[in-house]
């Protein structure tokens, strides 16, 4: 087998295995254990959906694999907040100091965005993807991360 790594958006919510196989309507196997811990996960990345109740795919996950490989999306570090950005979501940090202030992605690939410049000389240049920032005077840039911001661990989503 190949190896591979992955990172997705995702809803989840502890429950037994043998809840689980009750809300699908299945019989849990013999010798499964139904107080298992565990997670349901439903996947939001356009997974179709497999049970009447729910927009995405669900599945569920034993409780020790789940918590290795997915973590909330507060307290993140700035690599799950670039996958975010990726994805199309806004995030912050809590420690700014200034309220309402968040991260997001001009013309990120798969977006659609495609921007273009015209100077004065009508030169027609494509601009690349970047990372901007909203302000708290509500106002757009460019950003660059700083050392801190890259090492800190309180990135989060904003809704």
């Amino acid at each position: 087998m190949d190896l591979y790594i992955g990172t997705k958006l995702i809803k989840a919510v502890p429950m037994p295995l043998g809840q689980y196989n009750n809300l699908q309507g299945w019989k849990l196997p013999e010798g499964q254990e139904p107080h298992t811990p565990g997670y349901l996960v439903e996947y939001l990345d356009g997974g179709k959906p497999n049970h009447p109740d729910f927009a995405g795919y669900i599945s569920w996950s034993p409780k020790d694999v789940f918590e290795r490989a997915y973590q909330p999306t507060s307290g993140m570090d700035f690599g799950m907040a670039l996958n975010a950005i990726k994805a199309g979501k806004y995030v912050s940090r809590s420690g700014w100091n200034g309220p309402g202030q968040y991260i997001f992605g001009i013309g990120m690939p798969g977006s659609g965005d495609y921007w273009t410049y015209t100077n004065g000389k009508n030169d027609n240049c494509k601009l690349v993807p970047f990372l901007a920032i909203r302000t708290v005077q509500n106002s757009t840039v460019p950003w660059l991360a700083s050392q801190t911001d890259m090492l800190a661990t309180d990135w989060y989503i904003v809704d």
